[in-house]
């Protein structure tokens, strides 16, 4: 059996191998720990510090104090010193003012994800590597599931993808590994991880997930659930890659047979299947200005109506944004409304 600070280890190496060729820069690439100070995170920074010279990186740490808690930036400064400890360089903490807008968890991780790209901007690191694992994966689906999002929510965090506002990578290398093996590679490699209130506090959701719907899960299922689930987003992400690039390719088609007049054939939508169309439509109404946020499945659903003539033709669809849908003359136009 692997040791699970071997594992570690392999993870992160094989994800910088991985990594997208050419990073900025002479020498070789930084790579940026997103370090908490929890077991997961510390885990994977002294993987990092470990393994990132044989995959021909160098390796830094980020360390993020949301403020949120008091005697938060002890623990940042106590993870900081453990991080350079371990030989991570650079080590850059970065404190952040959570906006509630949206919720505290969607907050939290708009700012994390900021202050990510600054570290990465500021330091010259052409990658961020975070710590979430199986577990966390597992838990990603579900809550795409109680959502009712489709397969591009529930395929779940993506092992490596670009990191908004810098010119860098998202990597997760951890995302084979149960959070079980990560307290142990901790253990192993000596650490002591600190131990995040919120993570076990009822008032979030993944909280609730983590330790209410799992665990009951695991009691009528069986032991293996996050697992499956995990597999369930890889077989989901292949499924929507294959759709997304056959639907960018109608797509194309559409604009290259009307470009730049925000009106298109039905009949070019009606020929192909609804995961095609709603995907095409997607893209659509955010290029006439409807924010891909906003868009509900609600929708699309009355979009594909419109376009396939099961909506009257005398019929519109308001979507955000000020964006208005409808058809004329057997064209689906797109336009922002005059409010």
């Amino acid at each position: 059996m692997t040791r699970p600070t071997d594992a570690v280890r392999s993870a992160v190496r094989a994800a910088l191998r991985a990594a997208p060729p050419d990073p900025p820069g002479d020498g070789a690439p930084l790579a940026l720990v997103a370090c908490s100070g929890g077991a997961d995170s510390l885990a994977l920074a002294a993987g990092a510090s470990q393994a990132a010279r044989s995959a021909r990186w160098r390796a830094g740490a980020v360390i993020v104090d949301h403020q949120l808690q008091q005697g938060s930036a002890e623990v940042c400064g106590a993870t900081a010193a453990t991080c350079r400890g371990l030989g991570l360089d650079p080590v850059v903490v970065l404190a952040v003012d959570v906006a509630r807008a949206g919720g505290p968890e969607a907050a939290a991780r708009r700012a994390r994800y900021d202050a990510f790209a600054r570290a990465a901007s500021a330091t010259g690191a052409a990658a961020v590597m975070v710590a979430h694992s199986l577990d966390d994966q597992a838990e990603t689906v579900l809550l795409g599931l109680a959502r009712g999002s489709g397969a591009r929510s529930l395929a779940g965090m993506p092992a490596q993808a670009p990191l908004p506002g810098a010119a860098a990578w998202l990597l997760r290398p951890l995302l084979g590994l149960t959070r079980e093996q990560l307290e142990a590679a901790c253990r192993e490699f000596g650490l002591r991880p600190w131990q995040d209130p919120h993570n076990s506090d009822p008032r979030f959701t993944r909280a609730r997930v983590r330790h209410r719907l799992l665990p009951a899960l695991a009691e009528a299922l069986g032991p293996g659930v996050p697992q499956a689930l995990a597999r369930t987003a890889i077989l989901l992400r292949d499924d929507d890659e294959a759709l997304t690039a056959a639907a960018e390719a109608v797509l194309g088609s559409m604009l290259a047979e009307s470009p730049g007049s925000g009106s298109f054939r039905c009949r070019d939508l009606a020929a192909h299947p609804a995961a095609i169309r709603r995907r095409v439509l997607l893209r659509l109404a955010v290029m006439a200005g409807a924010p891909a946020a906003s868009i509900t499945a609600q929708h699309l659903f009355a979009l594909d109506d419109l376009a396939t003539g099961r909506a009257a033709s005398t019929a519109a669809v308001a979507l955000p944004g000020c964006v208005n849908a409808r058809v004329d003359c057997g064209r689906l136009v797109l336009a922002r409304r005059q409010e």
